[in-house]
């Protein structure tokens, strides 16, 4: 069993569109999963979305995720998710607001829930918290609390990783759309279930970052401060 994991597109269509065309050349993968994070932030979230659905990925819902639906409750947004409202539609929204939590893959000839792949946005228990690669494993345990999963797939640090706590092995997977790890190209994580050996293996995936297709999506876009997000997007960092 292969699994391919991808986070925090954040409405960079342009990245996205290569990284599909990357899991397509890896394939096949009995499942891909997108761990949240789907359309705020970039230039293009309606088309992001559209992408994701058609290539028919298994989607998550990401803290921007809530956070998006969150504003159509509330009736007010700043100018970037009103942005992304404004593109996304109801339709969209309403899309975002049936997302999972988490999504839960139980490989062949493992043990149902032990051994089990669990792909969440930030950690299992909520959108916000992080799972850092400078944490010591007493931290990262203190911050997974009870879990059962072989191995666990996340994003929303925006910094890849693989870290085996034995168990869980821990896969950051993101970002997508936006790394912030000093490294603008785009990755994802594969995971393999060894039936065998019994166990979840990980790699990393990387793949060449559209850069100037996407500054130039970025400034034709009614974006909110183009220049600002453009510049972010350069400087790859927090």
């Amino acid at each position: 069993m292969r699994i391919a994991v991808m986070s925090d597109v954040h409405g960079f269509d342009l990245a996205l569109a290569r990284v599909l065309a990357d899991q397509e050349a890896a394939g096949p993968f009995d499942e891909v999963i997108a761990a949240g994070d789907l359309v705020e932030a970039g230039p293009a979230p309606a088309r992001a979305l559209a992408l994701l659905e058609r290539a028919g990925v298994t989607l998550v819902l990401g803290n921007t995720d809530r956070d998006v639906v969150a504003a159509t409750v509330a009736g007010r947004s700043g100018p970037q998710i009103a942005y992304v409202l404004d593109q996304i539609g109801a339709s969209g929204v309403d899309r975002l607001a049936r997302l999972p939590f988490s999504r839960r893959v139980s490989p062949p000839g493992g043990a149902p829930g032990v051994d089990d792949l669990l792909v969440v946005h930030a950690n299992p228990h909520d959108l916000d918290r992080k799972l850092l690669p400078d944490m010591s494993d007493r931290e990262l345990r203190e911050t997974l609390g009870a879990v059962s999963a072989a191995a666990i797939a996340y994003g929303h640090h925006h910094a890849a990783s693989i870290r085996d706590l034995k168990p869980p092995l821990l896969v950051d997977v993101s970002a997508v759309g936006n790394p912030k790890d000093h490294d603008l190209r785009s990755r994802y994580g594969i995971l393999t279930w060894d039936e065998a050996a019994r166990r979840w293996k990980a790699e990393i995936r990387y793949v060449d970052y559209p850069v100037e297709e996407t500054a130039a999506e970025i400034r034709a876009s009614g974006l909110p401060n183009p220049e600002r997000t453009l510049q972010k997007l350069l400087a790859a960092r927090y």
